[in-house]
C-alpha cells in the first residue's frame, strides 16, 4: 500500500513536470504553427462527424423520454422543451461530449506518442536539441483548448434541433409548445459554465493522454496499454472535475 501511495506520487510529480516541459517557451515558434493546424484538423474537424450524430439523437432521446414521463396534467407540457434545453446545455454538450472525445481523440495521442516512443523518434528529437514534450504536445493542447468549446457549442445546437424534429415529426408535444419551453427562464450563464468545464477538460484529455503516451515503456502492448489508460484516467478526472466546476460555478 505504501508502495502504490508512493508510486501515486511519482506520476503526479512527474506529469507536474511534464506539463512544465510542455508550456515552455519554444524554441522557434514557426514549426510550432504548422503542427497546430495539423491537430486542428486531427482533433477537431474529424471529430465533427460523431459529435453532431451523437448529439442530435440525443437530442431526440431527451426530448422522448421527457415527455413519454410527463404524464401528470398538472405539470406544464413547456417543461419539455426546457428540460431538453438545459439537459444539452448543462451536461451532454460538456461533460458527455467530452467523454466521448477522451475515447476517440485521448486515445488517438497517447497511441500516436507511444509508437513515437518505442520507434525512438522523440528520442532523436531530444538528440536534436528539441523539446520534444514542447513540440508535439503543445500543438495538441492548443488545438483542443481552441476547438473543443466549438464542438459544444454545435453540439448544444444540434441537440436541440433533434427535440424539436421529435417534436415536429412526432405527437409527443406540439411544436409551439415545445419551442415555448426552449425560451423559459434561460439563464445565458449556463453557455458559459458549460465552455468552461470543457475548456477544463479538453485540457485534461490533452494533457493526461498525452502523458500517458509520452512515457511508454515496452513494445506494442504497452502502447495499447496507454491508450487504455488514458481513456480511463482522463474519464475519471472529467467526473471528477465536473462535481468541483459545478459545486463552484452553479451551487
Amino acid at each position: 500500500m505504501i508502495r502504490n501511495f508512493f508510486n501515486i506520487l511519482f506520476e503526479f510529480g512527474r506529469y507536474f513536470g511534464f506539463l512544465g516541459k510542455v508550456i515552455s517557451k519554444p524554441e522557434k515558434a514557426k514549426p510550432y504553427y504548422s503542427q497546430i493546424i495539423k491537430e486542428l484538423d486531427k482533433i477537431g474537424l474529424n471529430s465533427i462527424g460523431i459529435i453532431l450524430i451523437v448529439s442530435l439523437f440525443m437530442g431526440a432521446v431527451i426530448t422522448l423520454q421527457t415527455a413519454i414521463n410527463f404524464t401528470n396534467p398538472i405539470i406544464p407540457r413547456t417543461l419539455i422543451g426546457y428540460g431538453a434545453r438545459d439537459s444539452m446545455i448543462l451536461e451532454f454538450s460538456s461533460t458527455m461530449m467530452c467523454l466521448i472525445l477522451a475515447g476517440k481523440v485521448g486515445s488517438n495521442m497517447a497511441s500516436e506518442l507511444g509508437t513515437m516512443r518505442i520507434t525512438e523518434q522523440i528520442d532523436a528529437l531530444e538528440i536534436m536539441g528539441v523539446n520534444s514534450a514542447g513540440y508535439l504536445v503543445l500543438p495538441k493542447l492548443i488545438a483542443s483548448l481552441a476547438f473543443f468549446p466549438i464542438l459544444s457549442v454545435m453540439s448544444m445546437a444540434i441537440g436541440i434541433f433533434g427535440g424539436w424534429l421529435v417534436a415536429y415529426f412526432t405527437d409527443v408535444v406540439n411544436v409551439s409548445i415545445f419551442t415555448a419551453g426552449l425560451k423559459m427562464f434561460f439563464d445565458p450563464f449556463y453557455i458559459t459554465y458549460s465552455l468552461i468545464k470543457v475548456l477544463v477538460f479538453g485540457f485534461i484529455i490533452a494533457s493526461v493522454s498525452s502523458y500517458q503516451g509520452y512515457y511508454v515503456e515496452g513494445g506494442s502492448v504497452e502502447v495499447g496499454k496507454a491508450s487504455t489508460r488514458a481513456v480511463v484516467y482522463s474519464s475519471i478526472f472529467i467526473l471528477m472535475f465536473n462535481v468541483i466546476l459545478t459545486q463552484m460555478l452553479l451551487a
